[in-house]
């Protein structure tokens, strides 16, 4: 199984690669100076999954329908990206306003084994109290980590026994009929978020 999901990992990644790679030759494709990014036709993002929230409940892509999902991946335990990609989203949702309440963000751990639905629920309630936590077993993470082309592998440290998690870091905007719409890159500032969010929302 472990070898299963390593491969799957880097078949994930080698999509990423290919895709920042099409980026720079084809930049009207991604939009690759905004942030924002256009995943080609042919290359499907998202689809159906079972997890478990940061409160306990079961829940499924269908329990979100009719909201704009603004989905992360990452682990409680990520150092420096997570966090900060997260106080990003809470900070453009506060940038739209009224608007934010038909964005649901959503933050997928890929560290199963130590993130708990007690470590989510005190690790969301540091960002937003809109932040939803989703966690499952090892299969559950692998199936919809697969469905977003999301890579990711443990990198254990040889002078320790604890260790950090490896993983793309994108934001992925699904919309209320559960439609892929828009992926967003790391680094963009609450400013560029939320006018991309903005257009998304409008359709403008």
């Amino acid at each position: 199984m472990l070898r299963f999901i390593r491969w799957g990992a880097y078949a994930a990644l080698a999509v990423i690669l290919v895709g920042w790679a099409i980026a720079r030759v084809r930049p009207e494709l991604f939009g690759a100076l905004t942030g924002q990014a256009t995943v080609p036709g042919a290359i499907s993002v998202g689809g159906p999954f079972t997890l478990t929230d940061h409160t306990g409940k079961r829940v499924t892509e269908a329990s979100y329908r009719g909201k704009f999902l603004l989905v992360y991946f990452g682990y409680t335990y990520c150092p420096d990206v997570c966090p900060t990609e997260l106080q990003t989203v809470s900070t453009a949702l506060d940038k739209l306003g009224a608007e934010a309440d038909r964005v649901v963000p959503v933050f997928i751990t890929v560290d199963p084994e130590r993130d708990s639905v007690t470590a989510l629920a005190e690790y969301v309630k540091l960002f937003d109290p809109r932040l939803i936590g989703l966690t499952g077993t090892d299969a559950e993470i692998a199936a919809v980590t697969r469905a977003y082309r999301v890579y990711y592998a443990k990198a254990p440290s040889k002078d320790s026994t604890t260790y950090l998690m490896d993983h793309s870091s994108f934001l992925y905007l699904m919309g209320p009929d559960g439609a892929f719409r828009a992926l967003f890159r790391q680094g963009m500032s609450p400013d560029d978020l939320a006018k991309a969010l903005h257009t998304r929302l409008t359709g403008s």
